[in-house]
This record gives C-alpha cells, sequence and structure tokens, in this order.
C-alpha cells in the first residue's frame, strides 16, 4: 500500500533552492496527519552535502543519487531518477514546486509514473485521508479542490505562498542508483549562460518592483532598478513591457510568464490585464501606480497612487532612501 509523503528537493549551482524548504515543511505537515514519514528525492552531483539541510524542515530520509550525469539539470535525466525511486517506493504523495524546473520536471514524470497531478496549488490538505489540492483558476477568479484517485497523488505547489517551518528530523540518507541510460538521454546543456550575478529571480523575491506599458521605454526601468536596489527587490515586466523589447522574458510577471507570490508587488504603469492579474494576484500586498484611475490594477490593489510614475517612483524612492539612513 502506497505510504509516505515525498518531495523532489530542487538545487541549483550547488545550494538548495527556498521552494525546496517551503516543500518539505509542507510535506512535514500532511505527513504528521497521516502519521506517515517525509521523504525527499535529492539528484545532482556532489548534493550529499545538502541532505542535512532538509533534515531541518522535517525530512526523515533523503534519498540522494549523484551522478554527473543528473548535473545540471535536464528533463530526461532527472524524470528517470526520480520515478525510478518513487516505483521502487510507492509513496503515496509526491510534491514539486511550481517553479520552471518543477514544471518541466512534473510534466515528464505524471507519464512516466502513470497518474494524475494537480498544478500550481496554493494550498494542500488532508481529507478522508487522501490529498486535496486546491488551485486557482480561470486566471484566479475561482478555486478549484481537486483529489486524485491514483498514486501517488501528485501537485505542484506555488513558490513563496506556503510557510517555512523548522521542524528537525533525522534526514537519514539513502544512496541510490539512478539507472541512467545513457543511449536513452536525448538532452544535454551545452552551454549555460547566466544573467548578472546578484540579480534576484522573481519567482523567489519577498518584494517585486514590476513595470508596464507606462514606462515608455527600456531606459526607464533605471528607476525601478533603483527602488528595488534599496528594497532589496527584483524588478519584474509585465508581458507588454517583454513583446516591446524593454525586458528579458525571466523577468515577465503572468499567466504566460512566472507566477509570483511576493509579500509586497509594486505594480508600476501596469493596467493590469487578467493574464498580469492571474500570476500576482496572490501576492500578499499590492500597490498600483498608474495615471489611469479606471486601470483594473486599482481592483486588486490594497494600496493605489493615480498619478504619473515618473513622479510617484523618484518621490518614494527619496522616502525609502531616508528611511534606511
Amino acid at each position: 500500500m502506497a505510504k509516505g509523503v515525498w518531495i523532489v528537493a530542487e538545487q541549483r549551482d550547488g545550494a538548495l533552492r527556498k521552494v525546496s524548504f517551503e516543500l518539505a515543511s509542507t510535506a512535514r505537515k500532511l505527513a504528521d496527519q497521516l502519521g506517515e514519514e517525509v521523504g525527499a528525492v535529492l539528484c545532482g552531483s556532489g548534493v550529499e552535502a545538502m541532505a542535512a539541510e532538509l533534515a531541518k524542515y522535517g525530512v526523515d530520509k533523503v534519498y540522494v543519487a549523484d551522478n554527473a550525469a543528473l548535473e545540471p539539470y535536464t528533463t530526461d535525466a532527472y524524470a528517470m531518477a526520480v520515478a525510478k525511486i518513487v516505483k521502487e517506493n510507492d509513496p503515496s504523495i509526491l510534491l514539486l514546486g511550481a517553479s520552471a524546473q518543477g514544471k518541466d520536471l512534473s510534466a515528464s514524470l505524471v507519464g512516466k509514473l502513470a497518474t494524475g497531478m494537480a498544478t500550481d496549488c496554493t494550498d494542500v490538505k488532508i481529507a478522508d485521508g487522501k490529498l486535496c489540492a486546491v488551485r486557482p483558476m480561470y486566471a484566479g477568479k475561482c478555486f478549484g479542490e481537486i483529489v486524485i484517485d491514483t498514486f501517488p497523488q501528485m501537485a505542484s505547489l506555488r513558490p513563496n505562498v506556503f510557510t517555512i517551518v523548522e521542524c528537525a528530523k533525522a534526514g537519514e540518507v539513502v544512496k541510490f542508483d539512478a539507472g541512467l541510460d545513457a543511449a536513452a538521454l536525448k538532452t544535454k546543456v551545452a552551454e549555460i549562460i547566466k544573467e548578472a550575478a546578484g540579480k534576484i529571480d522573481v519567482a523567489e523575491a519577498n518584494i517585486i518592483v514590476s513595470g508596464g506599458r507606462g514606462m515608455k521605454g527600456p531606459e526607464n526601468y533605471a528607476l525601478l532598478e533603483e527602488l528595488a536596489g534599496l528594497l532589496g527587490a527584483a524588478v519584474g515586466a509585465s508581458r507588454a513591457a517583454v513583446d516591446a523589447g524593454w525586458r528579458p522574458q525571466s523577468d515577465q510577471v503572468g499567466q504566460t510568464g512566472k507566477v509570483v507570490s511576493p509579500n509586497l508587488y509594486i505594480a508600476c504603469g501596469i493596467s493590469g490585464a487578467i493574464q498580469h492579474l492571474a500570476g500576482m494576484s496572490s501576492s500578499k500586498y499590492i500597490v498600483a501606480i498608474n495615471k489611469d484611475a479606471e486601470a483594473p490594477i486599482f481592483a486588486r490593489a490594497d494600496y493605489g497612487i493615480v498619478d504619473d510614475l515618473f513622479k510617484v517612483v523618484p518621490a518614494l524612492t527619496q522616502e525609502v532612501k531616508k528611511l534606511l539612513a
């Protein structure tokens, strides 16, 4: 019988991603309700030492696949490794992050494990002994509760939504052979082009300062970058700004970009198209700056400023400087 709540831990460049700790904490909560153990699958090269970090957040056992072919991440290698250990141990629940890597990996795993999955969930709970996953639907207009009848019951969790809670457990390391067949691996990473050092990923940022069509051009994003630098924030962009070539696609927030859930989202010159709102409406606090009082963004904003962003943002930046001083 399927038993155990498992996660697929995510690491990059020798460090665990924040979403891994969110997954571990959530899995611990579910496992305690079921009276089961928490397992984590950790793949990569030279990653065994990271197991101790996962143990801090409630992981009982860490299943480690240490193989040069697993660094850097590729879909087929990771899916092959994770599917193998999951089939051998038969956990009842398998959780991944709804990050770029998690979305990519989970799509392949669902097929390999012949099960169902709830994607981009903002809550999970146990109901009648099964996983009940809650996810936004129709661009955030309503929420659906999804129960999966097949095992493992899979769900991907939206980053920055689930609370990280320390709960030290053994974190026993169980090494396993990933069983990688070199002939079956169809992809390899030829080159990795990294973004500027120190740049914060919008998907993991606690604060985001985002700009849209109202920025009028790429040169004006310097205003947002200055404010973001003071706040320790990431700079985001609407699809209109990305399509215009003003910002890289990696900065795009929205249904076709990255779904974010920061503590603070400052929208500058963004009207609030439904696709954009779907990607940031779960932010804890939303501040909108737009000279159009009828802009849809104000319906979702906790605080709204109807004025020219080119006056408001510099003034806001100066006030932040005073507070920091």
